[in-house]
This record gives structure tokens, C-alpha cells and sequence, in this order.
């Protein structure tokens, strides 16, 4: 596991908000009313946790993030909303979505992040970066893995420049386990985001209550027959919608809102 911590004071965070796209909003872990926890929301539990008691309740959190926004979205609709806000702490996982799409160049989204993480630095307390998962057990992304290496390249150098705590999910091993994903094999699973938000306290040097990287437990054997049926049900309930989207232009995001656009009590 690679060692991100930075000095940052985790007793000292008394708000947070969360930027990002369906990951940061938490898509694959639903919750009882419907909406999506997710990792940022467990993040925030595990940061107001760190408060003393007395301080506990007047922690705030705001999760800006939408699903399927593209960086150039990220940055124009949210994080202007995040320097408003100023919290101590704000989260920027973004541009996995552009470099998912055909042709597009892991440089030039870089360069456009980094501006982002400049703009940001300059108005909020600490700027926590997150690269992008290794997607070589991804059916739809695995021919991406290098794109997606580069741009975490990119991302590891501009955290040294401004100074920003690193979530690595490149080397979240327990990740590339099928159990950590959604049936979307897209997505995380509830399972899946909680060992992201462990990971992303341990980077601030908080005593988490689990291990991220704790073993799996075993599964029985599948055969080769039981495999496929899971397979082809995955292609006509997720690849095929997805692929359609594609060709017609539109997001799963499209009039989709931010779930928390302001700094609330958890």
C-alpha cells in the first residue's frame, strides 16, 4: 500500500465537501431512502469522528458531485460552488470520465486538472486528490490502462506541487476483487466504497476501524456455464443501455442534481 499521508490534521477538519462524478456521488451503494451513500458520505462519518464530542454535531459536509460529469463540468459547475463554500477539506476525483472516451489525450485533461486544483487550493483549506482504479480485470476499460496509468501519473506530480494528500486507488489492492463492484461492473459496491473511505482516512493519518485491505473471504467454485449466464445478463442489462446512451449523446447524469449542495450537519 502506497504512503500518501501528508500533515495534515484530521481533528482540526470541521467541513468537507466532495467533487467528483458518479464515484464521489456513490452510484452502486444505495441507501434505505433511495438516494446514494456512497464513500465520500462513510468519508465524512469517519472525519466528524475525529471531532472531540463537544464539537462532534457542528461538523459540515456537502457532496457537490453528479454522475457522469465530464471534468470541464466538474469545474465549471462545482468547483466555483466549493470555493464559495471554503471548507477545510475538499475531495476532486474527476476526469475518469474523459479518459474513458475515445481519442481523448491524458495530457490535456491533466493540464486541465491541474488548473482546477490550482483554482481550488487558492480558496479551500486542503485539496485531496484521487487517481484512477486499475481497470485490469475491467471488461469495458481494461484496453485503457495505460491511458488511465499516464493521467495517474500526472495527477501523483501535480499532488506534489500544490501540496494535496494523495487517495491512490491504483493500489487499493482489495478493489480488484468482483465483490468490490457493482453488478454495473462499473461502479463500487457498498462493500467497495467502504474500503475506498478507510483508504481515504488512513491518507490523513487517521486510525480507521477496519482494515482496507482486509482478505476477502472465500467464495465457492463457479463453473464455466454459471459464468457465462452472468456474463450475458450483464450484457443485456448494462452494456447494451450504455453503449445506447452513447450513440444518442446523452449521460446518466442528464438532470440529475447534486444530493448535498450545501454544508449540512451529517
Amino acid at each position: 500500500m502506497a504512503d500518501d499521508s501528508r500533515s495534515t490534521d484530521s481533528s482540526a477538519i470541521g467541513s468537507y465537501a466532495a467533487i467528483g462524478d458518479s464515484f464521489t456521488e456513490g452510484v452502486g451503494d444505495p441507501g434505505p431512502d433511495g438516494t446514494y451513500v456512497g464513500w465520500a458520505d462513510r468519508f465524512a462519518v469517519l472525519l466528524a469522528d475525529e471531532l472531540p464530542e463537544a464539537e462532534h454535531d457542528d461538523f459540515r459536509y456537502a457532496n457537490l458531485a453528479v454522475r457522469g460529469r465530464l471534468l470541464d463540468q466538474i469545474v465549471a459547475e462545482q468547483v466555483p460552488r466549493a470555493k464559495e463554500l471554503a471548507p477545510d477539506l475538499v475531495t476532486f476525483c474527476a476526469g475518469g470520465n474523459d479518459i474513458i472516451r475515445p481519442g481523448t489525450d491524458p495530457d490535456d485533461v491533466a493540464e486541465r486538472f491541474e488548473r482546477a486544483v490550482a483554482d481550488l487550493s487558492s480558496a479551500v483549506g486542503t485539496v485531496m486528490v484521487t487517481t484512477g482504479f486499475d481497470t485490469r480485470d475491467v471488461i469495458l476499460l481494461k484496453h485503457l490502462r495505460g491511458k488511465i496509468a499516464t493521467f495517474n501519473g500526472h495527477v501523483r506530480a501535480i499532488a506534489d506541487r500544490y501540496g494535496c494528500p494523495v487517495l491512490d486507488l491504483w493500489s487499493l489492492r482489495s478493489v480488484q476483487d468482483r465483490r468490490a463492484w457493482d453488478d454495473d461492473r462499473l461502479h463500487l459496491s457498498p462493500e467497495g466504497h467502504t474500503r475506498v473511505a478507510l483508504r481515504a482516512a488512513q491518507v490523513l493519518g487517521m486510525r480507521v476501524p477496519a482494515d482496507p485491505e482486509q482478505p476477502w473471504p472465500p467464495q465457492p467454485f463457479r463453473g464455466t456455464l454459471e459464468v457465462r449466464k452472468d456474463d450475458i445478463h450483464w450484457a443485456r442489462e448494462y452494456l447494451v443501455p450504455w453503449i445506447g446512451r452513447r450513440l444518442r449523446g446523452e449521460s446518466s447524469g442528464d438532470h440529475v442534481e447534486a444530493k448535498r449542495p450545501d454544508l449540512l450537519p451529517l
